[in-house]
Order: structure tokens, then sequence, then C-alpha cells
């Protein structure tokens, strides 16, 4: 398939907003994650059906559960609409989730249904639902390095419009 700049740049954008939606769970910011979706935006993660926004403000109290997560996302299939405003979406995601108060790690498997709408020069979502495919968990062991030397998981989570590097 031969694809415009435009569309390509448009790919780019919704990958970007997908992005923006992983790293804002992951570092517990409110407004990034909130960034992804449009105001009136809905998401379906199964226990909480409702208001992207409002599920965002959730998501900052239920993953204080967990000291650090890591939301991988992989296999993302966007198919744009001909009038250049909506679009479709397919993302596979692997979420890692380590426990706050045990050597457990959490593992979740699903995928991401979504519709995007593009306004002005802007993607974002407009509709979500989080499919899953299987969850566990297991105990896990420290490797054999000195990890207290390293910045820990969660060093970063709580400040809120951190930017990117060191």
């Amino acid at each position: 398939m031969t694809y415009s700049s435009q569309q390509l740049t448009d790919i780019r954008a919704i990958e970007d907003c997908a992005r923006r939606y992983c790293r804002g769970v992951d570092r517990l910011d409110l407004k990034l994650m909130q960034s992804a979706y449009w105001p009136e935006a809905t998401d379906n993660h199964g226990v909480f059906v409702g208001n992207a926004m409002e599920f965002a403000e959730r998501c900052m109290v239920s993953h204080l559960k967990w000291r650090s997560t890591s939301h991988c996302i992989f296999n993302h299939t966007i198919e744009l609409e001909a009038d250049g405003q909506r679009a479709r979406g397919e993302i596979y995601n692997v979420t890692y989730l380590f426990q706050q108060d045990a050597d457990v790690l959490d593992t979740w498997h699903g995928r991401y249904l979504d519709e995007y709408e593009k306004r002005g020069e802007e993607w974002r979502i407009l509709q979500r639902v989080c499919v899953h495919e299987g969850t566990h968990s297991r105990a896990v062991k420290a490797m054999d390095i000195d990890a207290a030397a390293f910045r820990q998981g969660s060093f970063d989570r709580s400040v809120a419009g951190r930017p990117l590097g060191p």
C-alpha cells in the first residue's frame, strides 16, 4: 500500500497518542494520560466502563498497589478512514506490574481496540475497548546484581510533566 505524506503523519500522530497513554499510566501522570483521549471519550476496561477522563483519574489510585508498571505496546494496526478525520486501531499489549508489598510480578496480556478522531491537527482516542487475553502472577527473585545502585521503577512516578531523559 502506498501512503501519502499526510497519511504517514496521521499514523505517526496516532502512534504518539498511544504512547502518551502508556507513559501517562505508567508514570501516574494524569494530565499526560488524559491527553490521549478527547474529553467525551469512553473507555471500556472491563472493571470500568465510562468516561475516559474518569478512568484516568481512577488509574492514578488503582495503580498505587504496584511499585511500577510497564505498558508495552506492539503490533499497532491503524486503518485511516477516507475522510482523514477518523481511524480505527488495534494494539497488542503486555503489561508488567510489580506489586508494591510483595516480590510478585503480575502480567497482563491483551489488546486495545480504538476509535480515533482528528480535530484540527491533533489525534486522540474517542473510544477504547480493552480485550483481555490472559493474566498471571508469579513470585520473582531478584537478579544477582546490585539492584540498589539503580534508580528504582517508581522514582519518577508522581512527577507530573516530567521531561523525557535523565
